[in-house]
């Protein structure tokens, strides 16, 4: 019986994971099947979730492709829609039951508009043209490929225009993309780390507020921050003899090194020893008051940097600080890791002692909320505020041409709503 369309509904069991969490690779796979099944594409559209999972759609002049990807479960869902008999829906079936690498596959092909239950319908079709089309009035071909971070609430998204890089190492799955509207990315695990054009928020309020507030420092230590953004911020004070940086995966190092080389510019710097290890490991076997700044530049409390949150190693970070030390710490987002920034605190504030413990905020867009929770701990009477000396501030970020931290800015991100403030009894 005749129709308007034949609608192939698609399973492939025992897939290669890795293949179906590779949004470029289905983006491409989807059509290539398209192509050799003679299809014309006009647009495509794929999203990666964080951590896994891939959806897209190839829309072409004859209907579409879609698909939806559970890599743990090495299974594809996909709908191949065809009007008319120019374009084989069997073709693309097969050729992406090879590209994923299918154990074995299903279908069920359903006719769509059956033409003895249909009458044409007369009706007055306006003169239009799509905007979007060539001079010869055929449609431009677009693509759009979507990164997204996905949480259980929210979600972001990011479109891009390939991966750069994409290793798993001994810890994490270390990638690098090309986003639109933010430079080249780093991810680990799926959660966004920094980006080219905003990672100077991060890095400039971590680094220079500890150093222009304490008395003298001359050797620093940061913990983690393999992207290099906060070793390059701290060697500007070149009053710093060294600095030291624990980085636990060389894949983030090598990464970074590679794609987002204005961030990684000083690891080769004659002042920075760089050690790929475990900082945990590296904070305990260090020497009592070996360190006048200790920044913890940690990811989430999940994977290697898990125990990074831990009294256990907030007590020998206080240890190795000197008398006049200052360990400053990422310490996550006040509105969306509510429960980790409380319990957080009142960590810092059992070894340090609460008055010795200062919450300061930045804003990062891509960072959930926006809104980034940094803190301040002194062992000794070092002070974020008191005796802060606002033109050396002032004169350091004009000198350097820092691109967010400032005098003003230092002291307002002390300023706290009042929601932050009741989290942490301020």
């Amino acid at each position: 019986m005749a129709s308007l369309g034949r609608h192939i509904i698609v399973e492939y069991y025992d897939c290669t994971p890795e293949i179906l969490n590779d949004v470029t690779l289905i983006q491409e796979s989807m059509e290539g099947a398209a192509e050799k099944a003679g299809a014309t594409i006009i647009n495509s559209t794929f999203h990666h979730f964080s951590p896994y999972g891939v959806s897209g759609v190839v829309v072409i002049e004859e209907s579409h492709l879609a698909i939806h990807t559970w890599p743990e479960f090495g299974y594809a869902s996909v709908d191949l829609f065809t009007c008319g008999e120019s374009v084989d829906p069997w073709i693309s079936y097969q050729y992406l039951k090879e590209a994923f690498e299918a154990g074995h596959g299903s279908a069920v092909e359903l006719k769509r508009g059956e033409m003895a239950l249909l009458s044409k319908k007369d009706f007055d079709v306006k003169q239009l043209r799509d905007d979007k089309s060539a001079d010869d009035g055929s449609p431009i071909r677009t693509k759009d490929v979507w990164f997204t971070e996905r949480d259980d609430k929210i979600a972001l998204s990011l479109k891009h225009d390939g991966k750069l890089y994409d290793q798993q190492s001994d810890f994490q799955r270390v990638e690098v993309y090309n986003t639109q509207a933010y430079g080249n990315m780093l991810t680990l695990d799926g959660m966004v780390m920094t980006t080219e054009k905003d990672e100077y928020v991060y890095h400039e309020m971590i680094t220079h507020i500890p150093l222009l507030t304490h008395p003298n420092p001359k050797r620093a230590l940061i913990i983690g921050g393999g992207d290099g953004g906060t070793a390059r911020e701290m060697l500007r004070h070149e009053g710093l003899d060294e600095v030291v940086m624990v980085e636990i995966d060389d894949k983030v190092i090598e990464a970074c090194k590679l794609h987002l080389p204005s961030i990684a510019s000083a690891l080769d710097h004659p002042k920075l020893k760089l050690i790929v290890d475990d900082g945990i490991k590296y904070v305990k076997e260090a020497a009592a008051g070996s360190f006048d700044v200790v920044v913890v530049d940690s990811t989430d409390p999940v994977g290697p940097a898990e125990g990074l949150f831990s009294v256990e190693f907030y007590k020998e970070v206080y240890r190795i600080l000197s008398d006049d030390g200052v360990m400053i710490t990422q310490s996550e987002s006040p509105r969306f890791n509510n429960k980790v920034f409380k319990e957080i605190y009142e960590v810092y504030g059992s070894i340090f002692g609460n008055e010795k413990v200062h919450c300061y905020l930045a804003y990062i867009p891509t960072y959930p909320t926006g809104m980034w929770s940094f803190s301040y701990s002194a062992k000794g009477n070092a002070h974020p505020l008191k005796g802060f000396d606002s033109g050396k501030s002032r004169k350091f970020s004009e000198v350097h041409g820092l691109s967010y931290y400032n005098e003003s800015i230092h002291e307002s991100a002390f300023a706290l709503p009042n929601f932050v403030k009741k989290m942490i009894n301020k």
